[in-house]
């Protein structure tokens, strides 16, 4: 059986250094910032950590909402396509910066597309 996509990126320690860097591009973008206000960013993190080691083939730690129940609000915010498409953006970004291959960043991004209904709210499961 092949490594799970967790594993060949680096393990646990690689998407905590991934999910710290994208946070600080969203925290950093004009756009995506006002997602943000008044959120618990330290819980944030932890939470989204735990999401993406699940989504990429590793222990499940997560214990937050559905998707689609945790964006709900942001999506009455006006979250879209636009916002989502960003935020993969800046995990494409900061997942280049820590030298991981291109073929496993493709790889990642397919995962999060697979989100991307849930996110925002579009899912028959919603």
């Amino acid at each position: 059986m092949s490594e799970a996509l967790f594993e060949r990126i680096g393990g646990k320690e690689a998407v905590d250094a991934a999910v710290d860097k994208m946070y600080e591009k969203i925290l950093a973008d004009p756009l995506l910032a006002p997602f943000f206000d008044g959120v618990d960013m330290a819980r944030q993190r932890r939470s989204q950590k735990a999401f993406v080691l699940m989504a990429f083939g590793g222990p499940n730690g997560y214990t937050g909402q559905h998707m689609t129940a945790a964006h709900t609000p942001l999506v009455e915010k006006g979250l879209s396509d636009e916002h989502f498409d960003a935020v993969a953006s800046h995990l494409k970004e900061s997942m280049e910066e820590l030298g991981v291959s291109d073929d496993l960043i493709g790889e990642a991004l397919a995962v999060v597309e697979t989100t991307r209904d849930d996110v925002l709210g579009r899912s028959a499961a919603a």
